[in-house]
């Protein structure tokens, strides 16, 4: 009779691979650049927008129109961001998407189950949240997408500002899940949020599409097809009816994002790199001047806690984000039987998931969309994406800085690299070459400590030695 295998219990939020650490390093690096951005950009809205000598010019810029009138592309300057510079954002969402479904998390259906789970769960709460309280005020539904949205740059902008030595475990598990709320806000956004269709427009971006998947397939290289390729399906995809930003995702799943033999990077990631910079930089920075422009007063924060439709979006961000995301990871990891990394408590997990209700670019937009045609509630609903938004990330401020002490020990022993080899120790723990490495480090250290104390020893030696030296107790001063 043999005895029974020992079963192990899969960890959920565990330490990344060395590969994705990388990957998720630099993808943060430069989405918290943007993040800071994105913030400074928000602010100069507010103040541009509500410093009685320069509403007039705030708005004047905003609703100002260029653009060829004949080819349907005659908007004004807010339009143009929203549609045009967000696609470059949607874009490489795509991109990141795409390498988390074939080289990331998501290429493994258990570890995928998590961030699936929770993002889908954080964008039903809150749309929930909204519904309840907008309904039972006797409030419009048209918002109900509105608080579903989690603004990864801005959360990320929030971390660096509080100064949160987060574990990357946890900092993976929000880029992530926040990748796949981006899917789940695209797919909103195409099917909600479409009007008319003009099939001839459709039909031409489809085939734009099929052009450019071809001259991918085909190894065809050069910005100076792909670039003005994608202008035209832009524009065919905008005049189609279906929001312009979907080409860009659409583009963005097209790239090839696993490496093949000889390849160091693979084109996707090449270009998402390339992209992200001006992504994080500067299309989401703009779109945020030209749309977080409300007017705030003392009566219209007031009313955002009073009307049923911006309170069911503050709600549905604070209360509904957190506690969506809590409970889909919290559910996972109880019907998978997985248990929580050792390293971590479900109140990181917590504190993580309020951080989530930062919902600024992506819940802007689809309050723009939502309230199309009323300028009134769609400002309003700006105000209380703006609130809920701040509420959020004061509320994930205080929950991480009660835990950041334990942040800063795992952040410290994950950074950790005694052999100076360029790879944190914990990743060479099995490696005998690393202990080895490390044992004639030790060797070396201690022979100059050796040293050292045979010189000192020897000075000290020599001092006693001198009539009247300090090492003589004659009790009088040398």
């Amino acid at each position: 009779m043999t005895a029974p295998r020992p079963t192990t219990t899969r960890k959920v939020l565990s330490r990344l691979s060395l590969p994705e650490r990388t990957y998720v390093a630099d993808a943060l690096r430069t989405e918290t650049v943007g993040g800071v951005l994105l913030l400074v950009a928000a602010v100069a809205a507010l103040l541009w927008a509500n410093i009685p000598g320069l509403h007039d010019s705030y708005e004047s810029v905003s609703h100002f129109h260029l653009g060829p009138a004949a080819l349907g592309l005659d908007l004004s300057v807010a339009h143009w961001a929203a549609d045009g510079l967000l696609a470059v954002f949607f874009f490489v969402a795509g991109i990141e998407l795409k390498r988390e479904l074939v080289a990331g998390d998501l290429r493994d259906p258990k570890a995928a189950a998590l961030p699936v789970v929770a993002a889908l769960c954080g964008m039903a709460v809150p749309a929930l949240v909204y519904t309840v309280t907008s309904a039972g005020g006797g409030g419009s539904l048209a918002g109900w997408a509105v608080p579903t949205a989690t603004d990864i740059a801005f959360a990320l902008a929030v971390l660096a500002v509080i100064g949160t030595s987060l574990p990357s475990a946890l900092r993976a598990f929000l880029l992530t899940l926040a990748v796949v709320d981006d899917l789940f806000a695209i797919l909103i956004i195409a099917v909600f949020f479409t009007g008319s269709l003009n099939f001839a427009a459709l039909g031409g971006a489809v085939a734009g599409l099929v052009v450019f998947w071809l001259l991918l397939r085909t190894g065809v290289r050069g910005w100076y097809v792909y670039v003005p390729l994608a202008l035209v399906i832009w524009a065919l995809m905008y005049n189609s009816g279906v929001h312009a930003t979907i080409a860009g995702v659409a583009m963005g799943l097209m790239l090839r994002c696993h490496r093949r033999e000889g390849e160091k990077v693979s084109p996707g990631e090449r270009i998402e790199h390339l992209v992200r910079p001006l992504s994080a930089g500067l299309a989401v920075p703009l779109f945020a001047l030209f749309s977080a422009g409300v007017s705030v007063s003392g009566g219209a924060l007031a009313e955002v806690f009073t009307q049923p439709e911006t309170l069911g979006v503050v709600l549905g961000l604070v209360v509904g984000k957190t506690l969506g995301i809590f409970v889909g990871t919290w559910l996972t990891a109880r019907f998978t039987r997985a248990s929580l990394s050792d390293d971590l408590a479900w109140a990181d997990v917590f504190a993580v998931s309020s951080l989530a209700g930062i919902g600024f670019t992506v819940s802007l937009l689809i309050g723009e969309l939502a309230f199309e045609g009323d300028e009134a509630m769609t400002g309003e609903v700006k105000a209380a994406v703006l609130i809920g938004s701040l509420v959020a990330a004061t509320l994930a401020t205080v929950l991480l800085k009660l835990r950041n002490a334990k942040y800063r020990r795992l952040w410290e022993d994950e950074e950790r690299d005694e052999d100076a080899d360029g790879i944190p120790d914990v990743y060479e723990e099995d490696d005998p070459a690393y202990h080895l490495r490390l044992a004639d480090l030790y060797e070396r250290k201690a022979a100059e400590h050796r040293r050292i104390a045979r010189e000192k020893a020897a000075a000290r030696h020599g001092l006693a030695e001198v009539p009247g030296g300090a090492g003589e107790d004659h009790h009088r001063p040398a």
